[in-house]
């Protein structure tokens, strides 16, 4: 049976919109004062932490997704991918989830490519882009890893990618990070992970991260 939305419509963006007050400041702060990572010898291999996530759950099949105001849509994410998406900035908060770093730059795969995917990454990560003031960059698409990899790795560290499963090994091989010990061939059927590959020196270190935004989540 469909999920019911929970919270959904204008009450749900106006609760929303007070939890996130507080990193909405300190996206603020975080503008006026923007890290930038030292520069190094000519030559030098940058430092680099990309941190990759899936959309959030999508409609299951016999259901149907629903928009912002809680109408039926298939393009859209579930009533729990939603929730999730409305969670997600406590990932990066030091008390909750698994208090990442903020990002810098956010990338979200684009609608079409080689999934014909909808928008449902940028719909993951857009209100967490609201609250830190940064915007999503959603020019690649679906087998457009390559040039996404080199987008990433100019971008001021730490980046955040909202990324199509299938797309997602392809963007390690990408990175460079592919025969690290322990990378997944493929993405889990799983929405709860967060996977981070951190580079110092010109070398790649990988961690698999849980979520544990919503109950359920490993």
């Amino acid at each position: 049976m469909p999920e019911a939305p929970d919270g959904s419509g204008p009450r749900r963006r106006t609760v929303l919109a007070a939890a996130l007050a507080p990193l909405a400041a300190a996206g603020c702060a975080a503008e006026e004062a923007p890290r930038r990572p030292a520069p190094g010898p000519p030559g030098a291999v940058k430092d680099a932490l990309v941190m990759v996530v899936r959309h959030a759950e999508k409609p299951y099949t016999g259901d149907i997704g629903e928009d912002e105001d809680g109408n039926e849509d298939p393009g859209f994410l579930a009533g729990r991918g939603w929730r999730r998406a409305e969670e997600l900035h406590r990932l990066f908060a030091p008390s909750g989830g698994a208090s990442l770093p903020r990002p810098e730059r956010i990338f979200a795969a684009a609608p079409g490519g080689r999934t014909t995917a909808p928008a449902r990454c940028a719909q993951t990560v857009e209100a967490l882009a609201t609250a830190l003031r940064v915007p999503v960059r959603t020019e690649f698409a679906t087998g457009a890893e390559p040039a996404l990899a080199h987008a990433v790795l100019t971008a001021p560290t730490p980046v955040l990618v909202c990324w199509e499963p299938p797309g997602i090994p392809r963007l390690v091989r990408a990175l460079g990070a592919h025969q690290l010990v322990g990378v997944p061939a493929d993405w889990p059927d799983r929405y709860d992970l967060v996977w981070t590959f951190t580079r110092r020196e010109g070398a790649w270190s990988f961690h698999e991260l849980p979520q544990r935004l919503l109950p359920g989540d490993a």
